[in-house]
């Protein structure tokens, strides 16, 4: 079994380094052969060495101009050969057992593709209670966030990730993953023993309790995309890199 993974990428010339010693830690682990994994880092007009350093690290780049992140997670899939997608973060760290974990998953045919869950690289009372708001809807749907993955083909048929959401293009991918297979009886499955690890960055910039305030913005522009443009989610999710 061949397996993409797809790092969209924006001035993560800091935080790609460490991501790719996971992910290279998690290939050696890879029952399939580590050769059997292809990296892409998909470049979204970075301005820093983001693109040079995963060229140095032996990773296919896909150069994506359309600076929205559902395009960049596009244009990585575009380039793909393998017949298993995988997206992550480029800020997170993945579990070394992530590509076996995902194999087996997609062994069984109910299983329509998944995501392996996060947990954080530290935590406060601020981020447990951020992180405890999100998980009625992780139970509710199945759908989590991590490592995401699914057969290519599915990939196709959904329609890939939304290029007109400047945020939540991950929710809105996995409704129609989730549509795409209920008429089939396959499911989402949460991978809870190989989770990443999410950065906190946005927590030591703008503080522990900063999701609070931004939660009705961000319900807005999840529940309706036109509302995903606004000064808030480019200066959070575009223009800072800290």
């Amino acid at each position: 079994m061949k397996i993409s993974i797809v790092v969209p990428a924006y001035n993560e010339a800091k935080y790609l380094p460490r991501l790719l010693d996971t992910i290279d830690a998690a290939r050696d682990r890879f029952t399939g052969g580590r050769d059997q994994i292809e990296v892409i880092v998909a470049d979204n007009m970075s301005t820093d060495d983001t693109a040079a350093i995963a060229a140095a690290r032996g990773s296919r780049v896909a150069t994506v101009t359309k600076r929205l992140i559902g395009a960049a997670r596009n244009g990585g899939a575009a380039i793909a050969t393998a017949p298993i997608l995988c997206f992550v973060d480029a800020d997170m760290q993945m579990h070394p057992d992530s590509f076996n974990a995902i194999a087996r998953a997609l062994d069984h045919r109910r299983i329509l593709g998944g995501a392996t869950g996060v947990t954080m690289e530290r935590w406060s009372l601020g981020i447990a209670l951020t992180f405890s708001m999100l998980l009625p809807l992780v139970w509710l749907t199945g759908m989590d966030t991590g490592v995401v993955f699914m057969r290519r083909d599915d990939y196709i048929a959904a329609g890939g990730y939304s290029e007109t959401r400047h945020f939540a293009e991950d929710v809105d991918f996995l409704w129609k993953l989730m549509r795409l297979g209920r008429p089939r009886g396959q499911r989402l499955r949460r991978l809870r023993h190989a989770k990443a690890i999410a950065s906190v960055r946005k927590f030591d910039r703008y503080g522990d309790w900063h999701y609070l305030w931004m939660m009705p913005a961000l319900t807005l522009g999840t529940l309706f995309p036109g509302k995903s443009d606004h000064p808030t989610a480019r200066t959070y999710w575009y223009n800072d890199r800290d």
